[in-house]
């Protein structure tokens, strides 16, 4: 867990900071107010929630808009292939650069998931994969599209399966 928030604080980008600082101003400020207000007791207490909501979902809810606008992609599959004679699925497919930046590094993942005629597993197995591959893009210019080939392995599932793919991108 230490080294997940090392991380996470080594990868944070300026923009980031800005949106960090803001939001614990606006925090600090929040509280002040309810102090001053101390008097009027029912708001002063919905100033103090506002504040710590503010500071808990703004700043996750923000980051991650923000990185979704700042470094915006498209992932295209082309296509899926199930190696005969190999426990292997092969996936070919488009990383496009969509933002006005450029890409450092795209950590592009293919997810295999298993589908059922049950609608309400349908819904819920894209969230927990049974088979996950990833692989590494680096430097990638703004509105470069560029081509991957990712192979998933060992691939043993033989039922129906979904294979999905997503980029995160810095």
């Amino acid at each position: 867990m230490k080294e997940q928030v090392a991380a996470f604080i080594h990868n944070l980008i300026f923009y980031d900071y800005i949106l960090f600082g803001s939001i614990f101003s606006l925090f600090i400020l929040l509280i002040v107010l309810s102090m001053l207000l101390q008097r009027k007791t029912g708001f002063a207490i919905f100033l103090v929630l506002l504040s710590f909501a503010l500071l808990l979902f703004g700043s996750i809810i923000g980051y991650m808009k923000m990185h979704a606008y700042l470094f915006k992609n498209s992932v295209q599959v082309s296509s899926q292939k199930k190696l005969e004679f190999t426990q292997a699925v092969v996936v070919k497919g488009s990383l496009q650069n969509l933002s006005k930046f450029h890409f450092e590094s795209c950590k592009i993942t293919a997810s295999a998931y298993k589908v059922t005629g049950n609608v309400v597993k349908d819904f819920i197995f894209p969230f927990h994969p049974f088979q996950n591959m990833s692989i590494l893009e680096h430097n990638i210019s703004k509105g470069e599209t560029r081509a991957f080939k990712i192979i998933i392995e060992p691939f043993t599932y033989s039922k129906d399966y979904n294979i999905s793919v997503g980029a995160d991108c810095k």
